[in-house]
């Protein structure tokens, strides 16, 4: 549970009429999706990995215990970023002031400087622009630079491109899939949609009632790009997959 290499949770406790009672152990690296029916406990689980949310049990991210016993690290010593469904971009602040303010409250942790978030994210042209002037799929994408600047141990992702509409998902998810590629963060990836699924998850845990069912394996053989080497019908096949596990697609 508390090894490096590998994320690790054994969490217990009622919220409302949810019982949480959830416990996996997955590589620290790559993109771990989080499926399941609205209300079985995705996004209560992700607070509670943050520590926004306070469950019995015990948290461990590459090593570091982050909950165990006594021991309950506070959210904002954890290594973690967060990106919810809304960016919540600090609206007195440019671009550039919101990625600064991630950028002070790093310190000297290791992980993506400012070139590198802003060129990976494709902001260079946003940078003196407010939030309010700012598509959907651009916040969303200023908010994701925001949380590599906190330079975490563990992104946790709770469905970022559910408010999107298609145009602002297309836009936003080749940005998705090239972090994936040039990043060994883990992400913890709360999503509905097969096909973002498809393209972004290296495994698939499923959530039902509280309680995990997984992992499902998905990537490659270890491929870099887990996606990369599967042709079209390999693809349809984990399309497939993720619509049996009930996932739907979204246009």
């Amino acid at each position: 549970m508390h090894e490096p290499g590998q994320i690790g949770f054994r969490l217990q406790g009622r919220f409302g009429d949810l019982r949480l009672d959830a416990c996996a152990e997955v590589p620290a690296q790559g993109v771990t999706a989080l499926v399941g029916p609205s209300g079985s406990g995705k996004t209560t689980l992700l607070r509670c990995l943050a520590g926004l949310a306070r469950a019995e049990g015990e948290v461990a991210v590459d090593g570091v215990v982050w909950q165990a016993g006594r021991r309950f690290v506070p959210p904002h010593r954890r290594r973690l970023g967060y990106v919810f469904q809304e960016p919540s971009l600090l609206p007195h602040l440019s671009v550039r002031g919101n990625l600064d303010f991630a950028t002070a409250r790093a310190g000297s942790q290791p992980g993506p400087g400012f070139d590198d978030a802003v060129g990976m994210l494709g902001l260079e042209g946003l940078l003196a622009r407010s939030p309010a002037a700012l598509s959907g799929g651009e916040r969303q994408r200023v908010a994701i630079a925001r949380a590599l600047l906190s330079r975490p141990a563990l992104l946790l992702m709770d469905e970022p491109l559910s408010s999107l509409d298609a145009a602002s998902k297309a836009e936003v998810l080749p940005y998705l899939e090239a972090l994936h590629r040039s990043l060994r963060l883990p992400i913890l990836y709360v999503s509905h949609d097969a096909l973002e699924i498809a393209r972004l998850a290296d495994r698939v845990l499923r959530m039902e009632a509280g309680r995990l069912r997984g992992p499902a394996v998905t990537q490659a053989n270890g491929a870099e790009d887990p996606l990369a080497r599967l042709d079209g019908p390999q693809l349809r096949a984990l399309a497939r997959a993720a619509l049996a596990a009930g996932l739907a697609v979204e246009a």
